[in-house]
């Protein structure tokens, strides 16, 4: 299944895709997609309805976040090797974490925001894992039956903040509308292998990080275990996964990073595209 969240901000209903690439709504059913509507049983329920049963959203309405009361947004930094190099940093031994915060969060296709006096703000395509079924000193090896699916997410970052003002990744990371979820959160049986996605990304039509989740230093068993040793997982919490290379900071001999007025295009295959334009806060 393919859920969604659509609306205007704060508003946001379940919803649905079917087959032919409609919106059907899920309110009858679920108040939201998110907590205990991303158990395995609530899931398994939701997929024995007949989308033509749904009623048809019509128009286009605007795509939220395609999770909603989202507890934890916990990211891996440096978890392709080739992007630690780029960044001029050794592979990690164990995973890095850091955090972005709730408020970063927003839909797929919203603009994001250049903060005010940045110039050093660069985009990043990211595999995101949605927890279903919450946990901690999870095992490795049934670490996946706590997936409820998976999303695009764009890890947009502000390098002068997480890197040159006193240490701490979070304070570049959680900027205002640094963290576009979905379209869709694709549900963990309609991706055969998580570690076999392709994902890119581009800005004004130019294509700057092709990669393959297959790259990944430490793999989504082994960031599940490993964070919940390090707190309670729970139904709901988003887990980015790392960036391929191809990132602005990378960018030799010069960084590029983006203005105001770009369009950021990017997507992984069987999960959706986004699409966003930045603009400056104020």
């Amino acid at each position: 299944m393919k859920l969604l969240r659509y609306g205007d901000k704060g508003q946001e209903k379940p919803g649905l895709l079917d087959a032919q690439g409609n919106i059907r709504d899920l309110s009858a059913h679920i108040a939201d997609v998110a907590g205990a509507a991303l158990s395995a049983a609530s899931l398994e329920t939701l997929s024995k309805i007949d989308p033509a049963s749904l009623p048809l959203v019509s128009g286009s309405p605007r795509i939220g976040a395609c999770v909603g009361q989202v507890g934890k947004f916990i990211c891996i930094g440096l978890n392709y090797a080739d992007h630690a190099a780029e960044s001029g940093l050794a592979v990690p031994s164990e995973p890095v974490v850091f955090s972005k915060w709730t408020s970063a969060i927003c839909g797929p296709n919203d603009n994001v925001e250049i903060p005010r006096d940045s110039t050093k703000t660069d985009w990043e395509v990211e595999l995101g894992v949605v927890i279903g079924k919450g946990g901690r000193n999870i095992d490795e090896h049934n670490a996946l039956e706590h997936v409820a699916g998976y999303c695009v997410i764009n890890d947009v970052s502000e390098r002068e903040w997480q890197i040159e003002r006193g240490g701490t990744w979070d304070k570049g990371k959680g900027f205002d509308t640094f963290g576009p979820l979905g379209p869709w959160l694709v549900t963990r049986d309609e991706i055969s292998d998580p570690h076999q996605l392709d994902l890119w990304l581009e800005v004004d039509g130019q294509r700057y990080q092709n990669g393959n989740t297959r790259t990944m230093v430490f793999q989504i068993p082994a960031l599940i275990a490993y964070l919940s040793r390090c707190m309670s997982l729970q139904p709901g919490d988003v887990i980015s996964t790392g960036t391929p290379p191809g990132v602005g900071l990378g960018i030799k001999p010069t960084p590029v990073y983006l203005r105001a007025g770009q369009v950021m295009h990017l997507g992984i295959s069987g999960l959706g595209e986004q699409r966003q334009l930045t603009v400056q806060a104020d």
